[in-house]
């Protein structure tokens, strides 16, 4: 019999409890508990950012796939619109514009073959498209607006609509057939299925009010099943009739707009992560409850925004570490999770205590020459870079690991700016006063130089990067007011990718241009929050929150799966370190 080494490729491990070291799937004889083991990296269900619609618009038509699918029509201010867009993952880019402009309308499909129908004006318009062109083909039976449907280009069904109605058509790849009703007439309602003889609706509209009704089509009749748990209209909806995904939509005044998700297993609908934009009348695209696009709609005002939703997405998770000696708020951070220094920040008054962390315990070494706070940073805890810093100045320090010494000062006199790279090779950016500042410096490890300038100009952002030839600005206040707005700079430009999920100001940042993430910060009228999203070179997702709300806090750490936070306010000496992904240790049992 073949051992489980010859198996496998590996011997059974034989460790005294946990087993950190152990790869994904492995096998270990936990000696403690006279247990065999193994462990996994922990996901969650989550929205991330996707690259925005060209084209921001409402009551859009959507078909295809979360990696491939497709956009068209909508309403556009300063009215409807043909316009079509393709999305490979990433982007989206325009194609060939639907015949007849409108809103209101609904598709099924995928990104090479929809069907559009209905829409602006109680159309029955349909157009069918090869991947290249829009073709009219034959009309629907009954024209109406803001009607659902399910299905691919050749089978599918049309559902409700305004005028308020429950007709149903089922469109065999040639024409439209009127077939049973729906039992619950509704507008804006959602619909998810495979081709024309199963599908899902769901929301919506009726005469006298805004409804959860759920009903599943069977190719003959539409039967009620359990309905959703939040009542709404303008749902947008994605899968098939037994894995669906119902988002977004109007609930009730005073809330115009939701971002519940909720996900159908064939029998019961469960919330689950919500979008990280509210909002309605999008358009979507998916094959199954695991894996939907959403994209569009009014937030308000209309927007071009896109979310990704997985199920699979990696949770890491925030733990307490060793607290600061000194409390304070507004100070500077350089180095990793396990080797970090915390210099600078407000008591108040301000200060130039500068303190270093092993991994679990803070230790005070020699302070900053001139104290201060809201500092750019940059470097590791033995080699790290303080510059600017309220109340408003030049000053630049480096940290041999043992003292800071004062050497040439900045250009642009300034606070609450952002930094990156190292202490030889940085990168100064943002900040105010007296406006807000879109002004960049790079340092040489002797002297600054001021080249190109950030797209938006803003104070209280953050800032990573490990050159200073690739950093990422992140956040902060613009005007009018606070920003999601990200840059990403290459040596020579800045350029703006996918926005930070919430927009917000006195957050921190650790990380890679690549690698990083966002954590903490302040957006009216919540306050100070929890909220930490990951960026992974091109957008960013949503994960677990910090332990601690705060705002104005240190940070630490080389990438999105490993750092530090420290001070802040409130909670001014509090330290959480983050690792992802979280762990999740089985048990085999007989």
């Amino acid at each position: 019999m073949a051992t489980y080494k010859e198996k496998v490729g590996t011997a059974v491990t034989n460790n005294a409890g946990a087993f950190p070291g152990a790869a994904d799937g492995e096998l270990w004889f936990n000696s403690t508990a006279s247990t065999f083991q193994y462990q996994y990296g922990a996901t969650a269900a989550a929205w991330s950012t996707g690259g925005s619609l060209n084209t921001a618009r409402r009551i859009l038509g959507g078909a295809g796939i979360q990696t491939a699918a497709l956009a068209f029509g909508g309403q556009a201010p300063p009215g409807v619109t043909n316009v079509t867009e393709a999305y490979n993952g990433s982007n989206w880019t325009e194609v060939n514009d639907l015949n007849s402009a409108r809103a209101g309308l609904a598709g099924c499909g995928t990104q090479t073959a929809a069907l559009a129908f209905g829409g602006t004006g109680s159309t029955a318009n349909t157009e069918l498209w090869n991947g290249t062109n829009w073709t009219e083909v034959n009309n629907l039976n009954t024209g109406r607006n803001v009607v659902s449907g399910a299905g691919i280009s050749t089978s599918a069904l049309a559902f409700g609509g305004n005028p308020v109605t429950a007709v149903t058509e089922l469109w065999n790849g040639t024409n439209w057939t009127e077939v049973n009703d729906l039992n619950t007439a509704r507008q804006s309602l959602a619909g998810a299925g495979a081709d024309n003889t199963s599908a899902l609706a769901f929301g919506g509209i009726t005469p006298s009010a805004v409804t959860a009704v759920t009903e599943t089509w069977n190719g003959t009749n539409w039967t009620e099943v359990n309905d959703l748990n939040t009542a709404r209209e303008n749902i947008s909806g994605a899968g098939t009739q037994t894995s669906a995904l119902g988002f977004g939509g109007y609930v009730s005044s005073p809330t115009p707009v939701t971002g519940a998700t909720e996900s159908w297993n064939g029998t019961n609908w469960t919330e689950t992560a919500d979008l990280t934009t509210a909002r309605r009348q999008m358009g979507a695209a998916g094959a199954s409850n695991s894996s939907s696009l959403a994209f569009g709609g009014f937030a308000p005002p209309e927007t071009a925004a896109t979310e990704e939703f997985s199920t699979t997405t990696a949770v890491g998770a925030w733990s307490t570490g060793g607290a600061l000696n000194t409390g304070r708020n507004s100070l500077a951070g350089a180095g990793t999770q396990t080797a970090a220094l915390a210099f600078g920040g407000n008591i108040p008054p301000n200060t130039g205590a500068t303190e270093s962390y092993n991994g679990s315990t803070w230790t005070e070494v020699n302070d900053l020459n001139t104290a201060r706070q809201k500092m750019g940073s940059a470097g590791t805890n033995t080699a790290a870079l303080a510059f600017g810093g309220a109340p408003s100045n030049t000053f630049t320090e480096t940290w041999n690991g043992s003292n800071w010494t004062e050497v040439n000062d900045l250009n642009t006199g300034r606070d609450a700016l952002a930094g990156a790279g190292t202490n030889t090779a940085a990168l100064a950016f943002g900040g105010e006063p007296p406006n807000f500042l879109n002004e960049t410096e790079t340092w040489n490890g002797s002297n600054w130089t001021e080249v190109n300038n950030l797209n938006t100009a803003r104070t209280s952002l953050a800032g990573v990067g490990a050159t200073n030839t690739a950093a990422l600005a992140l956040g902060g206040e613009a005007t009018p007011g606070n920003t999601a707005a990200t840059e990403l700079w290459n040596g020579t430009n800045w350029t703006e990718v996918n926005d930070l999920n919430q927009s917000r100001r006195f957050l921190a940042a650790s990380g890679t241009s690549t690698s990083a993430l966002a954590f903490g910060g302040n957006f009216p009228p919540s306050g100070e929050t929890t909220l930490t999203e990951k960026w992974n070179g091109t957008s960013w997702t949503e994960i677990n929150n910090m332990n601690t709300a705060r705002e104005k806090l240190g940070a630490a750490g080389a990438n999105n799966t490993s750092a530090l936070a420290f001070g802040g306010d409130p909670g001014p000496t509090a330290t959480e370190e983050f690792t992802d992904p979280g762990i999740i240790t089985k048990t085999l049992t007989s």
